[in-house]
């Protein structure tokens, strides 16, 4: 009986060109963040007499975004995955479009949470009372709205790409399609991830060992099978934190 031909086992520069790219994304996130990390921490890298609240709104943005890509790539590859393919078919624009608008509304994000960080590092990096309470009331908020009906609807849409991408195929062809498509699955996302970059925001936002906890709990949430069960254990802890910090907010200098 006459063998099948055994096929060669290749793989096209055009396969790897995406997952090459957003993983080089991802590592220059995570360097720029670390680096920016240890500039942050008082009395390192900026000099005694400036500090890390010297940090100008551009430069927060800059490296708010860097961390943004860190953190989000890994669990948005599926999806933009999905529309990378479609664009290679000539059914939608090309795919760094799409990723701008998704990007845009992180970017937009980074406005607010520069006020907020303004508002709180030096409490922070002092651990003061008042800092201790305001983490774990965030805590609080986050276990809350872990386990609320909002983060379920966002998650489910994250979760289904396909379904998506269904609902936004007749516009995709066109650059503003692409960008609005990219702009509202990042505010889906937003509406998943708000309340732990909330947490990031509490803790001092360049905690990279909180960086890479959340950054694991976002990927399990939107990628693997036990997404939606894993972000109710989570819902939990963070309201365990935050009983934790109200009641003692002393304990924040344990988690910084």
């Amino acid at each position: 009986m006459a063998q099948s031909p055994v096929m060669p086992w290749t793989v096209s520069r055009e396969s790897l060109l995406l997952p090459g790219s957003l993983l080089g994304l991802a590592a220059f996130g995570w360097w720029w963040s670390a680096r920016i990390a240890h500039e942050m921490v008082p009395g390192v890298g900026m000099g005694s007499s400036m500090g890390p609240l010297s940090l100008s709104l551009a430069a927060f943005v800059g490296a708010w975004v860097a961390m943004m890509g860190a953190m989000m790539f890994p669990a948005i590859f599926p999806v933009i995955s999905i529309y990378h393919r479609a664009a290679g078919l000539g059914r939608a624009a090309p795919t760094p479009i799409f990723v701008a608008g998704y990007f845009f509304v992180w970017s937009a994000m980074g406005v607010p949470a520069y006020f907020a960080w303004r508002a709180t590092q030096d409490s922070v990096n002092h651990a003061t009372p008042w800092a201790g309470r305001v983490a774990g009331a965030v805590f609080l908020v986050a276990g809350v709205y872990q386990a609320s009906p909002l983060k379920s609807v966002c998650l489910r849409h994250c979760r289904s790409p396909m379904s998506f991408f269904l609902r936004q195929r007749s516009n995709l062809r066109r650059p503003i399609g692409a960008v609005t498509a990219g702009t509202t699955h990042g505010l889906l996302c937003l509406g998943c991830c708000w309340a732990l970059m909330a947490i990031l925001i509490a803790l001092g936002t360049m905690q990279l060992a909180w960086m890479i906890i959340l950054a694991a709990l976002i990927f399990i949430e939107k990628v693997t099978p036990m997404g939606e069960r894993f972000a109710r254990v989570a819902a939990a802890a963070f309201v365990v934190l935050g009983v934790i910090l109200v009641i003692h907010p002393a304990s924040l200098s344990r988690l910084t």
